[in-house]
């Protein structure tokens, strides 16, 4: 694990009142476009969830954060795709993978509102997706949707997921 997110986490198991606040903005950056490939939050949110258990974080307030932020990311990615339609595909990363833009519309296309669930518990797809939505105009309430709701969803599997670790390490710890 990265230096920066191990020191982040052993904040967050000193400053428990900072947990959600920090979540949120992790879960922001993890679904926002161009940002999430610089920043990859995914380990320090399953990381965070391992501490609800370990050293009792408040569960509910962090999946909200949680839930919140990663909704907040992809509406802004969303707004940005609908706002710069032409502009985007001359940005970095999609300048130099021109072929991008066309697929990402055509999983739009094929999926639609079931595609923003699978785009958001796959990396590259998470941050990619609301910004394909934007720009080739999906509907924006039926993105809205979409999109609140697999965020909550990702968030709590990944906190979960960190909970689970932690339980189970507990076990070994005590059954070896």
């Amino acid at each position: 694990m990265e230096g920066w997110m191990q020191g982040l986490i052993d904040f967050v198991r000193l400053h428990q009142d900072w947990a959600a606040p920090i979540v949120l903005l992790l879960a922001f950056g993890e679904s926002l476009a161009f940002i999430s490939l610089l920043i990859p939050a995914w380990g320090a949110l399953v990381a965070i969830g391992a501490l609800i258990g370990a050293s009792g974080v408040s569960f509910w307030p962090v999946l909200i954060a949680g839930g919140i932020g990663a909704a907040l990311g992809d509406w802004l990615s969303y707004w940005f795709g609908s706002r710069y339609k032409q502009q985007v595909a001359g940005m970095w990363p999609l300048s130099r993978y021109p072929a991008m833009l066309p697929r990402g519309e055509a999983f739009v296309q094929k999926w639609g509102v079931p595609g923003i669930f699978i785009g958001r518990f796959f990396g590259p797809l998470r941050a990619s997706v609301p910004l394909a939505a934007g720009i080739f105009e999906m509907p924006y309430w039926r993105f809205q949707f979409a999109n609140f709701t697999s965020a909550f969803v990702w968030a709590a599997v990944l906190l979960l997921c960190g909970d689970l670790l932690s339980i189970a390490a507990k076990w070994l710890w005590h059954t070896v």
